[in-house]
């Protein structure tokens, strides 16, 4: 039983202690009473009243004695069970609306074609959430996909990596256009190859000490690279050496300390400021989190983060007690197409604490807390009445921060830049060029099946996640969702 605010006594309802689930059916009631649609095909997410009442006092207090005088229930959006078909919501005032569960049709098809075993979309826009949960967290399982499954969302971890440094930066703890050699000495007095290819010790001296926007910014001169491990010298020792150049695994990489040692004793492969070199600053940004705030990576990042914003199941782990909604993760064989196995659930890499937190690469999440964090950047840095983030930070972290030169010689692939700009942590949209590409869209993918953007223009929060890695630019899964979430949009 829920303590719950007290009713109006001249309705005859029910008033003072609400049963959480007679509440949750309640709400599937009422719902389907104003927005015409059979209760049948209604699912409120179970343990919806206790949300509310633990997290939303004021929305709860709101729709509790909006039912207890018997008045519309205006401020829950339905979530249509997985196996009904979607509705289309009038747009009759004027406003632009989201068509209900229209993101679905091409995601049943890629479950149904045994593509991904199962995926969770949600979009987000003007206070309207809908989520469609599809398929099944395991090939072959008896764990059907839900809201609140977990996710390894990878390279969605460097736009929270982003957030906790600017948090640092507002307190005057790290300074953007510092060296970092006072906290991270092991990178002090850099050296340069003189050609990528080069041998490792036919190297000069660094320009200049590598900053912390040099970090945030991904032009450190050190980073991942789309080309086998062997392919240079300078790869080879960086995969010898442990450092995380490939696909994110918490159990392969060295204790913080040990991994920025190790990172010291290599050369840069340009010089600082040069160009955009993937991932490699985000993992640095761990180290140095850690060692200006004083707490560990994951401490900090609970509290300053995760816990504000009400990100429960985010961490660089996932407990025994919560195994049950980790999905089983996915790579797809080049040469059959087919889904094999990468990690399990139970026993699986992410089922114990990693001996490092990658910044980079590390974190599962839901939908659920990944909205919280997405919403928070599209609110300027609020969440409720709570600030995380001072708008102009926020600002800073959504603006391209990249030079005409250094986007002519960076990028994933040829043209990656014509139409992006890389921020802090976050990929910019600075030029429509198609349905989803909103100047000004901001956000990022992980590799291991997730994507997230948040839209100002639009204001819209969008998030796939599946368990199936997947290179984004070339996955049909991805880029059909941001299609879709786009064409959602009733004018």
């Amino acid at each position: 039983m829920l303590a719950g605010p007290a009713g109006p006594s001249a309705t005859g309802h029910r008033s003072g202690l609400v049963d959480a689930r007679f509440f949750d059916k309640t709400l599937e009631h009422v719902i389907a009473m104003y927005e015409g649609i059979p209760s049948s095909e209604l699912a409120v997410v179970p343990g919806t009243s206790l949300f509310l009442l633990q997290e939303k006092p004021t929305l709860y207090t709101t729709i509790i004695v909006d039912f207890l005088t018997t008045e519309p229930v205006s401020t829950v959006a339905p979530v249509r069970r997985a196996e009904q078909q979607p509705r289309t919501e009038g747009t009759g005032d004027g406003h632009r609306r989201i068509v209900q569960g229209a993101a679905r049709p091409h995601a049943r098809g890629y479950v149904e074609r045994g593509e991904v075993p199962g995926l969770v979309t949600l979009i987000s826009r003007r206070s309207e959430v809908h989520i469609d949960a599809i398929g099944m967290q395991a090939i072959g399982g008896s764990e059907a996909m839900r809201h609140d499954t977990i996710f390894r969302i990878a390279s969605m971890t460097k736009p929270i990596t982003a957030a906790a440094t600017m948090i640092l930066v507002e307190e005057c703890k790290l300074r953007l256009d510092e060296p970092v050699d006072r906290l991270l000495p092991e990178l002090a007095g850099r050296r340069v190859l003189k050609r990528l290819d080069g041998p490792l010790d036919d190297t000069v001296p660094a320009n200049r000490p590598i900053t912390v926007r040099d970090l945030l910014t991904f032009r450190m001169g050190f980073g991942q690279m789309m080309a086998p491990p062997d392919a240079y010298p300078i790869l080879k020792a960086a995969s010898d050496q442990q450092i995380g150049m490939g696909p994110p695994n918490p159990s392969a990489q060295p204790a913080p300390d040990e991994w920025i040692r190790r990172l010291g004793t290599l050369p840069l492969m340009h010089q600082p400021g040069e160009r955009w070199m993937y991932h490699t600053g985000s993992d640095v940004l761990g180290v140095l989190i850690a060692r200006a705030s004083g707490r560990q990576l994951e401490t900090f990042l609970r509290e300053r983060i995760f816990e504000p914003l009400g990100m429960k199941d985010t961490a660089f782990s996932v407990p025994a007690t919560k195994l049950d909604r980790l999905a089983t993760s996915y790579n797809v064989n080049p040469e059959t197409g087919a889904l094999e196995l990468s990690d399990k659930a139970e026993g699986g890499r992410w089922s114990r604490p990693p001996v490092f937190p990658s910044a980079g690469g590390g974190l599962v999440s839901t939908i659920d807390d990944y909205l919280a964090f997405g919403q928070m950047l599209l609110s300027k840095g609020k969440h409720g009445s709570e600030r995380l983030l001072s708008r102009p930070s926020v600002e800073t972290m959504t603006t391209d921060q990249l030079t005409p030169e250094q986007k002519a010689v960076s990028g994933f692939l040829p043209g990656y830049f014509d139409s992006r700009g890389w921020g802090f942590g976050v990929s910019v949209v600075t030029r429509r060029d198609d349905v989803a590409a909103v100047p000004g869209r901001f956000g990022w993918d992980g590799g291991m099946g997730t994507s997230w953007s948040s839209d100002p223009r639009e204001n819209m929060v969008a998030i796939l996640m599946t368990q199936r890695s997947a290179f984004p630019l070339l996955s049909g899964v991805y880029l059909d969702f941001w299609t879709s979430a786009y064409q959602t949009i009733d004018d």
